[in-house]
């Protein structure tokens, strides 16, 4: 009961300052106000303790562990929101630009965990920090897909033109699913005590991944037969709840991405059965159900990761990995995404600032935090001038300012970038010139 009473405040202060948020300015976007005066909050809490002022910062320490944060999120929330996300994805858009999405979210992903890893890792040697390289590798996996919840929630609200918004959100959706697979492969070489055999690592990464997309067949396929099966509008729109209950439990439960699961199932209803499964007064409630869950759980992760400053312990050794790892991370994304991206620009026209947006609007969030928490607490112990420092408030810390400053800064700078590139759209162009339909030119 105690902890259903911290969710159910922690909700209605989301709901307060997003309110007041936006009687205040409705140009602010409401997830990174939200993200800032929550850690605005934490750091006044903090500094409070250490003066012996009010004393509520063990109170309020307590209260962040007990809902545990890690869990609330991967065995939670992630499903709901990955979900609804992916209803709004329009699949004749995706199709079309498949084999980009499919590249962003494997290959890019890859590229930047080991360079990320790398990085961190000569660095942390730097420091004189003898950091497994493994360590550094499970921080790459971690850190480099972007997180779509953060990435929907922001680039939706600046009507980015919609190819190049298709093409970020699919690849957010996907390199999520992706990135969670890569992490938890490394994840079972570095704390679960399997060999890192290029068998076993393939064998695993193939049973989350390919696992994860053929369980959200099966599962948006049967939800479709129920919903079709039915003319009732309510039931129609409970049924789509089962998704990101049931199906994201027994995915779980099955060892198989559930974040996988979740995108295929939310882009199957979301097209299938949308068309040819709900009945007439469920298809104008479905978006607007599943928008109000979405914004509503939004606003509470939001809320979340800027009060997870209680959980994050600095040390000087860590505070130069932290501010290493903000830039290293940038770079890694431009490097990941401008590879392909010299392939792929001979066989598709691009606007000149898909490479700017891809790399400044490529967020991380709430998921990167999660699985930071999710890595054991002593299980790993380096030697330093500072004396043994636990690997897990390493990557804890380099996540947290990684994750802070995605929000914080550049969730609102890429404003301008989206702005420009409206401007310079060429299928507007060619639509002026042509009176063309839609797709004259084929456009990201």
């Amino acid at each position: 009961m105690q902890l259903y009473a911290y969710i159910c405040l922690l909700f209605g202060l989301a709901m307060f300052i997003s309110f007041f948020t936006r009687k205040l300015n409705e140009n602010i976007q409401t997830t990174i106000a939200i993200t800032a005066s929550a850690l605005v909050g934490s750091l006044l809490i903090l500094t409070f303790g250490s003066l012996g002022w009010f004393n509520i910062d063990k109170l309020a320490i307590s209260i962040f562990e007990q809902l545990d944060f890690k869990s609330f999120l991967l065995n939670g929330m992630l499903g709901f929101l990955l979900f609804a996300g992916s209803l709004g994805i329009k699949l004749p858009l995706m199709k079309e630009q498949r084999r980009e999405i499919a590249v962003y979210a494997l290959i890019s992903t890859l590229i930047s965990t080991f360079l990320i890893g790398g990085l961190i890792y000569v660095v942390a040697r730097l420091c004189s920090l003898e950091i497994g390289f493994v360590y550094c590798l499970l921080f790459g996996s971690l850190i480099s897909p972007t997180d779509p919840i953060a990435v929907l929630a922001i680039i939706k609200s600046l009507k980015a033109p919609k190819r190049l918004s298709m093409h970020v959100e699919g690849e957010s959706l996907f390199n999520d699913g992706i990135g969670l697979v890569i992490f938890t492969t490394i994840f079972a070489v570095a704390f679960g005590g399997q060999e890192p055999t290029l068998g076993g690592v393939v064998g695993l990464f193939l049973q989350e991944a390919v696992g994860g997309i053929l369980f959200g067949l099966l599962t948006g396929f049967i939800a479709h037969k129920f919903i079709s099966a039915t003319d009732d509008g309510s039931l129609e729109i409970l049924i789509t709840l089962t998704i990101p209950t049931v199906g994201f439990v027994m995915a779980n439960y099955l060892h198989v991405s559930g974040a996988l699961t979740m995108v295929v199932a939310g882009i199957m209803i979301g097209n299938w059965t949308r068309r040819s499964g709900f009945s007439e007064q469920s298809q104008k409630y479905l978006d607007h159900f599943w928008e109000m869950i979405d914004h509503s759980l939004n606003y509470l992760l939001f809320l979340l990761i800027g009060l997870s400053t209680l959980l994050v312990e600095f040390t000087f050794i860590g505070g130069v990995l932290m501010l290493a790892a903000i830039p290293i991370c940038l770079f890694a994304r431009y490097v990941s995404l401008w590879i392909p991206f010299q392939v792929l620009k001979h066989f598709r026209s691009y606007n000149p600032y898909t490479l700017k947006i891809m790399t400044w609007g490529g967020l991380r969030g709430g998921l990167a935090l999660a699985m930071a928490l999710s890595v054991p607490a002593g299980a790993a112990m380096i030697s330093s001038s500072e004396g043994n420092l636990d690997v897990r408030d390493l990557i804890l810390l380099m996540t947290y300012a990684v994750v802070t400053f995605s929000i914080l800064v550049q969730g609102s700078t890429v404003e301008p970038m989206i702005k420009k590139a409206k401007l310079v759209d060429p299928r507007r162009v060619a639509l002026n010139k042509l009176g063309g339909p839609d797709d004259v030119i084929p456009h990201i």
